[in-house]
């Protein structure tokens, strides 16, 4: 039987199914509350784990800290709480604030070169053609993709007093003083080739991502810099890196990080040695813990050092927001 219906009348209304309205798109068995709860069960996993691999170990240390936890301590599990006894006797350590500025000198040296040499590189990428850039960038990302420890010996062997290839060139050059150098007994060219392997194993990162903010600099600017007879160095000045001052910061920031904890490169390499020449406050902290059987006041050295990083980069912030009329 056909329904026919007048013109002006409102549509008949269709029967419901049973068991109240169906919202399309939901799931018929999750309610409101089931919807809001499941993103955070599917990062749930990853929190987790975040939380034992960073949060424990730092709560552990700052434990271990305020503890007398040495090699007794470590077996029988006894450590007796003894508050802030042991950063007492770090802080009134001379050798401990040697280390110190050692570790500033080495970041500062490692970060300046980095940053300079990435800027470089950068703006030589994005003045080649299309085969050149290709060519580098695949070359920065061979070097970057090098694993820490490979690179570490191959300078190692580069560096060899009989059988590196440096001290061959070098006499072949006419430098006859550096045969057979013994480079890694001196402290200040131990220190020079930590510098430029950090700085070598750094550039690749700095470099691709300097040139990544590069690109997205509108050519029209340039083009009216050039039309007014701006030189190369006002145009970098003025244009150029207030456009990729954001992530210029943030590269910065990044290096400053990763030069202040540099461990793997020194500790393979040297040990820390000659002497202290190489020791910065990573490097003390194992050293401390390990060849002393100190674990609390390695401990208490290692939470000076993210302190100190810490309070670095709390300032960097502060000046960077300041320039930016932000309010920290």
């Amino acid at each position: 039987m056909t329904v026919v219906r007048e013109a002006g009348a409102p549509p008949a209304s269709l029967p419901r199914p049973p068991g109240g309205t169906a919202r399309p798109g939901r799931g018929g068995g999750r309610g409101p509350i089931g919807g809001a709860v499941w993103p955070y069960l599917l990062i749930a996993p990853a929190i987790l784990g975040m939380l034992y691999l960073l949060a424990y170990p730092l709560v552990r240390t700052v434990l271990i800290s305020l503890q007398d936890f040495q090699l007794r301590q470590l077996i029988q599990g006894d450590a007796r709480f003894v508050g802030l006894r042991n950063y007492r006797t770090l802080l009134t350590d001379a050798h401990f604030w040697q280390v110190v500025r050692r570790t500033f000198l080495f970041m500062a040296v490692n970060v300046v070169l980095i940053m300079v040499l990435a800027t470089l590189v950068a703006l030589v990428i994005e003045r080649l053609g299309r085969a050149g850039r290709v060519t580098v960038l695949s070359a920065l990302v061979l070097t970057w993709a090098m694993p820490v420890i490979a690179a570490t010996t191959v300078f190692q062997w580069l560096f060899h007093s009989e059988f590196g290839i440096v001290n061959w060139a070098l006499k072949q050059l006419g430098f006859t003083s550096f045969d057979r150098y013994p480079w890694f007994a001196h402290g200040w060219a131990a220190f020079t080739i930590l510098v430029v392997l950090i700085v070598w194993q750094s550039v690749p990162f700095a470099a691709i991502t300097l040139y990544s903010a590069l690109v997205t600099v509108p050519t029209e600017l340039y083009e009216s810099a050039r039309i007014d007879g701006a030189s190369a160095r006002r145009i970098f000045r003025a244009i150029t890196f207030p456009m990729i001052r954001p992530i210029f910061m943030l590269v910065f920031s990044l290096e400053v990080i990763w030069t202040f904890k540099a461990f793997v490169q020194i500790w393979v390499m040297t040990n820390g040695g000659p002497g202290d020449a190489t020791t910065i406050l990573p490097v003390y902290a194992v050293q401390t813990a390990l060849s002393s059987q100190r674990y609390d006041l390695g401990s208490a050295a290692s939470m000076v050092t993210v302190l100190m990083l810490a309070g670095v980069l709390v300032l960097y912030f502060r000046q960077m927001f300041r320039q930016e009329g932000e309010a920290l």
